[in-house]
């Protein structure tokens, strides 16, 4: 199958790609590496009138560090991460997340700020910065706005960006230089979307923790309780019961099993994180 005819515009600013959006009265696609969008025009899932393809606007593709805060741009590949193409990024939970997504020609188009919009949840960025406590950065006609990762993604391919509004990048805390970082996910083969995955993140000079579960209908879910004792207790904290508890109480939808696949996705991620040291 092939696409429904569209018409092509190439943005070179951010101002651009936003002024094409109103112009078309949020009927038209934003276009970054295509590994979303382009299967979905091929399947004539997706068919809209006008495809605004962002790749070549530079402000999307810088890494900068301010203060405390990461400021990544959201037309990073993930290949990028992956290389450490960017200092900052270099040595960090992201590097690692992104070495694991997919398959290589994926990772080498496919953009951090693409993966967020598309909000998949079984996707690896919408969990990684719900354990990382980012903030999306959204520009609009009417301005820009930060909205914390929480409150992102509504449901399943559902996030609060407008359809005249666009992803611009992502804000993530820098963390301690003892911050450990812990991420596990179960597929079916390797490169395949998660059927059940965690990320968890621990500051143990601050006893601070973040523990989230995703690859369920919606959006990721912390799991806060678990996450405030292992903060304060470290790996006294992870028992097998306390983390069966945490993701019961997380998923009470679900069946038995789905639950012990999620319990043993949490268990390896805080062994990665605790281990020995904690």
């Amino acid at each position: 199958m092939k696409a429904a005819a569209f018409a092509y515009h190439r943005a070179a600013t951010v101002e651009e790609a936003l002024a094409l959006l109103k112009e078309h009265g949020g009927r038209a696609k934003l276009m970054a590496g295509g590994q979303s969008l382009g299967p979905m025009l091929n399947l004539r899932l997706a068919r809209p009138p006008v495809v605004v393809d962002i790749s070549a606007i530079q402000d999307l593709r810088q890494v900068r560090e301010e203060g405390d805060t990461l400021s990544i741009g959201a037309g990073i590949t993930h290949a990028e991460i992956e290389d450490g193409r960017h200092a900052p990024l270099r040595g960090t939970a992201m590097q690692r997340v992104a070495g694991g997504i997919a398959y290589r020609a994926v990772r080498n188009r496919g953009t951090v700020g693409g993966s967020l919009a598309h909000a998949d949840p079984a996707a690896d960025w919408v969990l990684a910065m719900t354990a990382l406590g980012a903030e999306i950065e959204i520009a609009g006609s009417t301005g820009k706005r930060r909205v914390a990762i929480e409150d992102f993604m509504q449901g399943a391919y559902t996030t609060v960006v407008g359809d005249t509004e666009l992803i611009t990048g992502i804000r993530v805390p820098r963390g301690g230089h003892a911050a450990r970082w812990g991420y596990y996910k179960f597929c079916r083969k390797p490169g395949e979307f998660a059927d059940a995955s965690c990320a968890a993140w621990f500051d143990p000079a601050t006893r601070t923790a973040r523990i989230a579960i995703g690859a369920l209908d919606g959006a990721p879910r912390l799991l806060s309780t678990l996450a405030a004792e292992v903060a304060a207790k470290g790996a006294a904290a992870a028992t097998a019961s306390a983390i069966a508890a945490a993701v019961e109480d997380a998923m009470p939808d679900k069946d038995g099993p789905h639950r012990k696949l999620h319990t043993a996705a949490v268990t390896r991620c805080l062994a990665q994180v605790l281990g020995d040291r904690a």
